[in-house]
């Protein structure tokens, strides 16, 4: 209705100018023309005549309305799965493009419960060891120093849009293994060895992500891969895939080397051997593998205990 009115405006003004009469100006409240006209013509034909009938109107908006671009992560399939090592430093990426005005916070997932590290480039957790560090142009990464077994588990990067988005990270921290193992490979804790024989000690460290050489071996608190006081130990270590093997050997032994030797990796995992050094005795004497062998003076002393025994029930 509103433009078929506007049409019949435009058509009589424009008569009106081919004329050379405006007699739209001369329309007065008492003069008879268009007073056929019905009374809600002239109230809609009063509005803008930029008025356009619903259906337009509602196309041109939709033509001229803008939205944000939406925020999204670089990495698509929005999860992944980091590994570190035990007592290194960490961090969980977090690649977020066409943010604008929305904030990305960080959030340790413990079953049900939800722990806030990170708001924006705010830290929030009372472990200084969590930190937001801030890669331009878009990298919100999550910093963990000295990771720990507790510090496995899932981790999301949130983004404050409508519908919330979220980046799952699981990350694993792994162990080290670190063994002193004897002739057969076989994790012990004691060794026994003749006066004036070579000692030889063997450590295997593994689940090592990154190949190290950074093994250390000591006698009680003295460091031994760097020693030249007592002359005659060497130490020899071979990376291996996912970890390595390190030899302690030291020559001509004697009583003094007799005690506990430890094989570390960094300050991170060890393990301990007793050593003992005997003079003159045969350390088949002792105990192995569950069984036991007894000596001359061994059996003596059974014998004894025997006759006391049997005098004791006279």
């Amino acid at each position: 209705m509103k433009q078929s009115a506007f049409r019949i405006i435009l058509t009589l003004v424009s008569l009106n100018h081919v004329t050379g009469t405006i007699q739209v100006g001369k329309i007065g409240p008492n003069e008879n023309s268009f007073k056929t006209l019905p009374r809600h013509f002239w109230q809609e034909i009063s509005s803008p005549y930029t008025d356009l009938p619903d259906d337009d109107f509602e196309e041109e908006s939709e033509e001229s309305t803008t939205h944000d671009p939406y925020p999204f992560f670089d990495d698509s399939n929005m999860t992944a799965n980091v590994t570190t090592q035990l007592g290194n430093d960490v961090y969980l990426h977090c690649r977020v493009n066409d943010l604008r005005e929305r904030t990305v916070s960080w959030v340790r997932r413990k079953g049900d419960e939800i722990h806030l590290i990170t708001v924006g480039r705010h830290t929030y957790s009372s472990d200084s060891r969590y930190s937001l560090q801030y890669e331009a142009p878009n990298d919100w990464q999550l910093l963990i120093q000295y990771a720990n077994e507790r510090d496995e588990g899932h981790y999301e990067c949130q983004i404050s849009s409508y519908p919330p988005l979220v980046y799952l990270v699981y990350l694993i921290v792994v162990v080290p293994r670190v063994e002193i193992v004897d002739e057969r490979g076989v994790a012990t804790v004691d060794k026994f060895y003749k006066a004036g024989s070579t000692i030889e000690l063997k450590c295997i460290i593994s689940k090592v992500p990154q190949p190290t050489s950074y093994v250390t071996w000591k006698h009680g608190m003295r460091m031994l891969n760097y020693d030249t006081s007592r002359g005659g130990i060497s130490v020899k270590t071979d990376l291996l895939v996912g970890g390595a093997m390190s030899r302690l050997y030291i020559a001509n032994a004697n009583r003094y080397d007799s005690g506990n030797y430890t094989c570390a990796l960094a300050d991170i995992a060890q393990a301990t051997v007793s050593v003992h050094v005997l003079n003159g005795e045969n350390p088949a004497a002792m105990q192995h593998g569950g069984g036991v062998k007894w000596g001359p003076l061994s059996s003596t002393l059974v014998i004894l205990l025997l006759v006391v025994a049997t005098c004791a029930n006279r």
